[in-house]
């Protein structure tokens, strides 16, 4: 239920919030979650989700709190999980705690909790309120939302490019067109996904490891899967993607010829073609939803990156700009069909900009469809 809340109640759910994202690394698959209780105005314990597996949000802050619990407000970023899983129902552990107050900032979108934390909570007694900064926490949590309600990730498409909307001149030299900042940035956006998406045109040109190199980015050895789009199986034994500890898991067409060599490297796992040409991505997205990746992160070359914009599968683009121009020969950022009218223009809103030294990092989310 949703309530009328306080000056007291917004400072405490930011907090709760501020403590959900410190587990924005390390704590996918699961949702990220903060909580904090409260005595009066009084802080007596917080606790933050740190990774799968490991003791969640409300639990932490209410061993914190201890016998301050008894009669305390908790203020949840995530409706409280209300079913024995790898972890006890933390609704059992605020309700045993004698909590007299549930402040949660939205709703569980996982089905198996939707609503049932609430109810449990409710039903013992416990006021029970949702709503407080519900758009920030979901935000926080799009990809699992995403994948708890449609079965799919979220995905981002990055792309580094001139001012003229190039990413490599004609001969494909591309490193590097933006700067230190802008790729330290990238790194940030790699440990954040569940998995870094390419294809295997950019395996046989640039040789990617797709890895999160940043050893201050705390991803609690959560190692992100490193995927590759390769329907004709071409991606060589060799290749720099294999090189580093974690999964690697190439999609190739169902047709396309088996590979001894890649055996023990990469998990292959066959999907049909797209009518158009190349795999259908629908059905790869699908795949990575059932292997957990709340949010996958392309960086891939123009023709794998603007099939997933023109089918309509991207949640957000992402393009740091560079001051520089490289004319009209170098490669195109996007490679979309052709428009015989302006109406069929591919539109996005701009989120947000940020300056990365000299570039400028643009957040664009696109506009429904109208054809």
């Amino acid at each position: 239920m949703t309530a009328q809340f306080t000056d007291v109640d917004r400072r405490m759910m930011r907090r709760a919030l501020e403590l959900a994202a410190l587990g924005r690394y390390s704590t996918p698959p699961n949702p990220r979650v903060g909580c904090v209780i409260v005595q009066g105005e009084r802080i007596v314990g917080e606790g933050w989700h740190r990774k799968s597996g490991e003791t969640h949000a409300e639990p932490i802050a209410l061993r914190a709190a201890g016998e301050a619990a008894r009669g305390a407000t908790a203020y949840v970023t995530l409706e409280p999980h209300s079913y024995q899983s790898r972890t006890p129902p933390c609704t059992h552990a605020l309700i045993n705690a004698g909590v007299k107050r549930v402040v949660s900032a939205a709703l569980d979108p996982n089905p198996a909790v939707h609503g049932a934390g609430v109810k449990q909570l409710l039903d013992a007694g416990v006021q029970a309120e949702t709503g407080l900064f519900e758009a920030e926490a979901r935000e926080l949590n799009a990809g699992f939302e995403k994948r708890m309600t449609r079965g799919l990730p979220r995905v981002i498409v990055k792309i580094g490019a001139s001012l003229d909307g190039r990413v490599a001149l004609a001969n494909g030299e591309s490193r590097w067109i933006t700067g230190e900042t802008s790729r330290a940035d990238v790194q940030k956006l790699r440990a954040e996904s569940g998995a870094v998406l390419t294809g295997s045109e950019t395996v046989l040109a640039d040789d990617p490891q797709l890895t999160v190199r940043d050893a201050s980015l705390d991803l609690q050895g959560r190692v992100p899967l490193r995927v590759a789009i390769d329907s004709k199986l071409r991606t060589p034994a060799a290749a720099r993607l294999f090189k580093e500890p974690g999964d690697v898991v190439i999609f190739a067409a169902d047709d396309a010829p088996e590979r001894a060599d890649l055996d023990g490297r990469a998990r292959i796992l066959g999907v049909p073609r797209a009518a158009a040409g190349g795999l259908d991505l629908t059905r790869v997205l699908t795949e990575l939803g059932r292997l957990q990746c709340n949010d996958v992160l392309v960086e891939a070359g123009p023709t794998l990156a603007g099939a997933f914009i023109e089918a309509g599968l991207v949640d957000e683009l992402i393009v740091y700009l560079a001051p520089v121009l490289l004319g009209p020969d170098a490669r195109p950022m996007l490679r979309l069909p052709p428009l015989e009218r302006l109406a069929d223009r591919v539109q996005f809103t701009l989120q947000r900009t940020e300056a990365m030294g000299s570039d400028v990092k643009l957040v664009l989310r696109p506009q429904p469809r109208t054809r």
